[in-house]
């Protein structure tokens, strides 16, 4: 309803604008409106430096999240029973895709007991992100982690900028959103 009205005024200014776009437009601005209203979010500020781990990982021996000073981080931690942590991973990845070569990173830690769990799924859906493994729960226990999937974005200099636990549709755009803006920072 209000998109068709702001149709017609923007058509009326210009005949080729189109109710998707306008639609497209304000989509954003309501993200963006979502964002930065999370008190959560960047307005938080740099106020907590995220507490540094080390975890085995599926390909490369141990990772430390000091390491990775200097790239935006966003650490996501799941578990193989959990249904919206299968949806997330593919949007992960194409987040991944799109913002590795700028200074981005993903670190997906599984919360499940045995990590053969974790394999089966990553059959189904690969992945090119360190997947990383905390069957005992330290790190989980160290992020406050209560649902799956918690998402933590990170920032170049290690501060932590979000905590978002659980997932729906269309969080991953506003990941996207706060991964754009400290990678410019």
């Amino acid at each position: 309803m209000m998109s068709q009205f702001f149709y017609v005024i923007a058509h009326s200014l210009s005949p080729r604008v189109s109710l998707g776009s306008v639609r497209a437009f304000m989509a954003s601005m309501f993200l963006s409106v979502l964002v930065l209203a999370q008190p959560s979010a960047l307005a938080a500020g740099k106020t907590e430096l995220a507490p540094d781990f080390t975890l085995a990982s599926k390909n490369d021996g141990n990772m430390r999240l000091q390491e990775q000073r200097g790239n935006v981080v966003l650490i996501n931690f799941w578990a193989s029973w959990c249904g919206p942590c299968r949806e997330e991973l593919p949007l992960l990845e194409k987040l991944q895709q799109d913002y590795a070569d700028l200074g981005f990173t993903i670190l997906a830690i599984n919360v499940d007991k045995t990590p053969a769990k974790a394999e089966v799924l990553l059959s189904d859906i690969a992945v090119t992100f360190p997947v990383l493994f905390d069957p005992d729960a330290k790190v989980s226990k160290l992020y406050d982690v209560s649902a799956m999937p918690t998402t933590v974005i990170v920032d170049r200099d290690g501060y932590q900028r979000l905590l978002h636990k659980g997932y729906k549709s269309g969080d991953v755009a506003k990941y996207e959103i706060i991964i754009k803006t400290l990678l410019r920072e």
